[in-house]
């Protein structure tokens, strides 16, 4: 037997306010990808750090200390994400965006769902995993194919061309600011 969703009935407030809206801004975080099958970070049973220790891998000490099991465990992430599709969530977003004058996303989410899903306008907060940088210059690197990965795997961040640093994730660690928008 099919499970039907019942789809929510917009207030006729918000939907006169869609109307005259000159710019639409939509704030997204881990609940939208998770419907994609992506794993959130913080859930008591299922979160990744419920599994992993942050402080090994989700820190610039971590990533001087051992980059080679930090790029590993960030490589594996970024093939279970390749996997994902957007889900109903990513689309409505970009069906809103076809009727309103500017659409806006921010997310939390360091996946590119929204733009696999069509959105134009998405600022990450958080970084996004599919464009890692220079440790050393941040110098924006340009991603190959890597070999298939599991969690427990290491596997050596390549060097930047610039100024041979470490590449690094493209994702905000704990103890590092937002980026400027």
């Amino acid at each position: 037997m099919s499970k039907k969703h019942k789809v929510a009935q917009l207030p006729d407030e918000l939907i006169t306010a869609l109307r005259e809206a000159l710019h639409v801004v939509v704030f997204t975080g881990a609940g939208v990808s998770a419907e994609s099958g992506v794993s959130t970070f913080r859930d008591a049973l299922t979160g990744l750090w419920a599994r992993f220790d942050p402080m090994q891998l989700a820190t610039p000490e971590a990533f001087l200390a051992d980059s080679e099991l930090v790029w590993g465990w960030y490589e594996w992430r970024r093939q279970l994400l390749l996997q994902a599709q957007p889900n109903p969530a990513h689309r409505a977003i970009v069906e809103l965006a076809q009727r309103v004058p500017k659409l806006t996303v921010v997310t939390q989410n360091v996946d590119d769902l929204h733009e696999r899903a069509g959105s134009r306008d998405v600022l990450h907060l958080h970084g996004s995993i599919f464009n890692p940088r220079c440790f050393s210059c941040a110098q924006p690197y340009k991603l190959t194919r890597a070999p298939q990965m599991s969690h427990e795997q290491t596997l050596p961040p390549p060097t930047c061309q610039h100024c041979q640093g470490l590449i690094r994730p493209g994702v905000v660690w704990f103890g590092e600011a937002l980026p400027h928008a």
